[in-house]
């Protein structure tokens, strides 16, 4: 495994060599899921249903910090929250093959969620409050904290430190992005005062699937400590009414199980803007792995950081704006 290629060793073969080692006999078929900072595949296994194995990036994580990952999903599943959690074989849920970690996990399937609903806002609003009281119980010790230095200054470095964007928009770049990053750190102080805990951390559409006996969260790969507005924000979409509305909603249910702290409604839109800042530096220190190029080409291309710059100038109005109120 070698910086320019991570995943370079990691055949078909090793792929289901790895599954039989912790003792499922696959029946050779094999599916790559859709996953670009890890290798996932589905697994066929004789006279059973698939499994699915998650190949951990090189590097990233400790082993500490995913046992610690697998743990949080264990205790969520153990209070019926309907969170994938790697399956254990001899009591042990990461396994090592050739030098790559992985886990195991039972195959759930399901749908893209629209959330269009006040009904299905609210359901996943609920598993919400009851993810965030059970990481309130205890903290983590082994995965990182959410914080303006990781996701927006480091990651703002890196790219200015690399050759990624034209010369002519380098400069402007370099501009807006401390103004952002000055008016984000000037609002998220300490996350407003409110109470941090274990989240989700990526708790987009993606990583929900739905079934007709509802919602499950699935990948805990960027679970760290955070405020729980983290894990609300990424799930509204359009304007600041749609906003409004769902957020309303999401509330509704989460208050069920967990008070939520309106101070965190300020955060949304600095959180939004690290995230913006954060998105163009993974896909700049991923871009040794072949298949980054192979499925985002238009990184390298100039329309693409023009089309950025506007995006951080648009969303540092944003922040200067006052906060949605409900």
């Amino acid at each position: 495994m070698t910086r320019e290629a991570p995943y370079s060793e990691l055949s078909p073969e090793t792929v289901l060599d790895a599954i039989e080692a912790v003792g499922f006999r696959s029946d050779g078929r094999l599916l790559a899921l859709n996953s670009y900072e890890n290798r996932v595949y589905q697994i066929g296994v004789e006279d059973a249903e698939p499994v699915v194995a998650k190949f951990y990036r090189p590097d990233r994580w400790s082993d500490a910090a995913i046992r610690e990952e697998h743990a949080f999903a264990g205790e969520l599943a153990a209070q019926e929250i309907p969170v994938v959690a790697p399956l254990l074989q001899a009591g042990e849920s990461m396994h090592v093959h050739h030098g790559y970690r992985y886990a195991v996990f039972p195959r759930r399937g399901g749908r893209w969620p629209e959330l269009g609903t006040t009904e299905e806002r609210e359901w996943v609003g609920r598993f919400l409050g009851r993810i965030h009281a059970v990481g309130r119980a205890c903290p983590f010790r082994e995965r990182g904290e959410l914080n303006v230095d990781d996701l927006g200054r480091d990651a703002r470095d890196f790219v200015l430190d690399g050759d990624w964007m034209p010369d002519y928009l380098a400069d402007k770049y370099a501009e807006v992005t401390d103004e952002l990053l000055d008016a984000v750190e000037e609002r998220a102080l300490n996350w407003g005062g409110a109470a941090v805990g274990r989240i989700l951390g990526d708790c987009h559409r993606g990583n929900i699937l739905w079934t007709d006996l509802g919602p499950h969260f699935v990948d805990l790969d960027d679970c760290l400590t955070g405020p729980a507005i983290q894990d609300l924000w990424m799930l509204l979409a359009g304007g600041a009414q749609e906003m409004r509305t769902g957020l309303n909603d999401l509330l509704k249910g989460y208050e069920q199980f967990l008070p939520f702290d309106r101070r965190e409604i300020s955060l949304i839109e600095p959180l939004r803007a690290l995230r913006m800042i954060h998105y163009s530096a993974w896909l700049a220190r991923r871009w040794h792995d072949p298949a980054f190029p192979q499925a985002f080409p238009w990184f390298a291309e100039p329309r693409y950081w023009e089309q950025h710059h506007r995006s951080l100038q648009e969303q540092l109005a944003a922040v200067l704006e006052p906060p949605l109120e409900l």
